[in-house]
């Protein structure tokens, strides 16, 4: 089925949106944030907070932004993420002590927690019958983005590391900010076919989205599966660095770990989409997790760098696999009025397992000064997951 002029105009906005919005907040974190970090002074624990509080605004404000682009419309919550995008990037200028980074990288998790749900429900709804294709397109996007960011972030800490100070990484937070600028001007250009009137919305909508949502037992699952997805990636985007820097490793190797990885990750969830709006994404969504999981745990028993690019490459798999049929597989159960709801759900539970991920690692990192025991964290709870999830899902969606 063709689309329509006007639809592929709007995804060809979004798809840009999401490439220079996520490029912007990706070279911010990989691999710069925990390098920068330890610049800083800053210790695992600490690390360990600094990359859990982004996530931690997705907690907090994922669910609610999706009530309200049911709402309110997603053009004003799009143009908000745009300008937290575009500010978020110099505060990084001005930081000189690691913990300054937990207020810089909370308001900077905002944009992400704006962005994801508002930009997924808004898919979902207007593309029913193509959801996993037009979900995985949509994040192929965005993973252009992401795979180009670790990978330039490398280039410019290495091609600037002889100058004094953190002119380095401040560089790179400069050019965050540069990118940021046509995500905001983006969200400008959007224009909604359904405008929605502002108003003041109620306590008891926000509750009763969320009650709709978690007594649902497959949604319920699948946000359990969200979260065990990312505790898992988020322990290996934040700590992979670290134990490869700590093993010789420099900074522009490890953006091609990363590259490589996400490069993927963006060639493969179109495809995925396609094949999660075909097969049974319940089976789908068990083999990408199980494959994070395991990528995940084998981490500390390797030093050959292509072993690390294929684990990279098995962990990206897993996550391009299990995420794009989550999306789908949460809008195919998801009641009409409540997609952005559902959606914004979906994304919080995804940034509890994105801040606890870290948060968990590194503090079993600190305290028994072991990387297996500390990755090993997120390969339990993956195969608890998988089982819980099996057993959810069991009886076929009618």
């Amino acid at each position: 089925m063709d689309l329509h002029v006007n639809d592929r105009k709007i995804l060809f906005y979004l798809y840009l949106l999401g490439f220079f919005a996520i490029f912007s907040t990706t070279i911010s974190k990989s691999p710069v944030l925990p390098l920068f970090a330890q610049a800083l002074g800053s210790g695992d624990a600490t690390l360990g907070m600094i990359s859990a509080v982004s996530p931690f605004a997705g907690i907090l404000f994922s669910f609610p932004v999706g009530v309200l682009s049911d709402r309110l419309g997603k053009k004003r919550l799009l143009i908000l993420s745009g300008v937290v995008f575009v500010i978020a990037p110099l505060l990084y200028l001005f930081i000189s002590d690691p913990l300054m980074l937990i207020p810089v990288r909370f308001f900077h998790g905002l944009g992400t927690a704006i962005l994801g749900p508002v930009a997924a429900a808004l898919l979902v709804d207007r593309f029913p019958g193509r959801k996993g294709e037009v979900l995985g397109q949509y994040s192929a996007a965005t993973l252009m983005g992401r795979s180009l960011a670790p990978l330039t972030g490398g280039v410019i800490i290495s091609y600037f590391a002889v100058l004094p100070g953190l002119i380095s990484y401040q560089v790179v937070y400069f050019v965050a900010f540069l990118f940021a600028i046509p995500a905001f001007v983006i969200t400008l250009l959007y224009s909604e076919n359904d405008p929605h009137a502002f108003a003041f919305i109620q306590f008891a909508e926000f509750t009763r989205s969320f009650k709709i949502f978690f007594n649902d037992r497959i949604l319920r699952a699948t946000a359990f599966v969200e979260m065990a997805t990312y505790f898992s990636f988020g322990a290996f985007e934040t700590f992979l660095p670290v134990f490869l820097f700590n093993r010789g490793y420099s900074a522009l190797e490890i953006g091609i770990i990363f590259a490589v990885q996400i490069v993927l990750m963006a060639v493969t969830k179109p495809l995925f989409g396609r094949i999660a709006d075909r097969v049974d994404k319940r089976v789908q969504i068990v083999v990408g997790l199980s494959m994070i999981g395991v990528s995940v745990a084998i981490i500390p028993y390797f030093s050959n760098f292509y072993v690390f690019l294929l684990i990279s490459v098995t962990s990206g798999l897993g996550l391009s696999l299990s995420t794009v049929a989550t999306g789908a597989y949460t809008g195919e159960i998801a009641a009409k009025k409540e997609i952005g709801a559902s959606m914004g759900a979906l994304s919080s539970t995804m940034d509890i397992g994105h801040s606890l991920g870290p948060l968990i690692t590194g503090l079993i990192i600190g305290y028994t000064l072991s990387y297996q025991v500390g990755f090993m964290a997120g390969f339990v709870l993956t195969i608890v997951t998988v089982v819980f999830f099996t057993w959810s899902v069991k009886k076929p969606v009618t």
